[in-house]
């Protein structure tokens, strides 16, 4: 199995060119961010072409986080905000060879102001040959965000209907919502674009909780998934003390 360092929790403490950098002395086969935007896209690409790692995703702009938004794609009245941040993230995600973009939802949306905005999207990221991404987030984390399961985003890519709209199918916030992983990643397998890992329910490294990942890993191998899974989890200090994991899991 191969795995994807995400840089929003790991090695965060870093410049992002250097969180790509320790990935890559950690061994991890590719890389994702959250907001990479205050960091100039010709020295993300650079890293990246130094360690020959490659950026498989960013979310589009969460919007203000001081004020604790997580998005505003569904939210009404945010209408041309909402563009002008996929806009922006497309235009990073070209110019650093990043195939994927999360488009977040937000609190307190309506489900046609969000189907709208990734229309949008879609039509955009076509053009880039690029996916868009939605992610139904636990409401113990996120309580009244917009997106929450994954029968709601199976319900929004039916009514979207582009090809290059997918879920992000995170096992923990699915694990808390949902439950029934393995059930769940078979039957949706056709309409996911990317998944995550952490251990549930403290979002730790993989390696404990309720979840057994080595079963997934080994699960998701005999689907034929082959898209390195995205380590998101907070190491709650530096990375490192929290790797030795990784090793073990890759050769399953």
């Amino acid at each position: 199995m191969r795995f994807s360092a995400n840089l929003g929790f790991l090695w965060s403490e870093l410049p992002l060119p250097d969180a790509i950098r320790a990935a890559r002395a950690a061994g991890f086969d590719a890389v994702e961010c959250h907001w990479p935007y205050a960091v100039p896209a010709t020295e993300v690409k650079a890293a990246l072409e130094e360690t020959g790692l490659e950026m498989l995703g960013l979310n589009a702009s969460r919007g203000d986080p001081a004020k604790g938004e997580m998005g505003f794609s569904a939210v009404p009245g945010r209408e041309a905000e909402a563009r002008a941040a996929i806009d922006q993230a497309l235009d990073y995600a070209e110019a650093t060879g990043t195939g994927k973009v999360h488009v977040m939802a937000g609190f307190g949306g309506d489900h046609d102001t969000f189907v709208k905005a990734l229309g949008y999207a879609c039509g955009k990221a076509d053009g880039l040959g690029k996916t868009i991404l939605i992610e139904p987030i636990n409401h113990y984390d996120a309580p009244g965000y917009f997106l929450s399961t994954t029968a709601q985003a199976e319900a929004i890519l039916a009514e979207v209907g582009a090809e290059n709209l997918k879920i992000m199918f995170d096992c923990y916030h699915v694990q808390l919502m949902e439950g029934d992983l393995s059930h769940r990643l078979e039957r949706l397998l056709p309409k996911i674009g990317h998944i995550q890992i952490a251990a549930v329910p403290d979002r730790g490294a993989p390696d404990h909780g309720e979840v057994n990942f080595a079963h997934i890993y080994r699960h998701l191998t005999a689907l034929g998934w082959a898209v390195p899974l995205g380590a998101e989890y907070k190491p709650g200090g530096p990375t490192e003390p929290t790797l030795g994991w990784l090793k073990a899991a890759q050769d399953i």
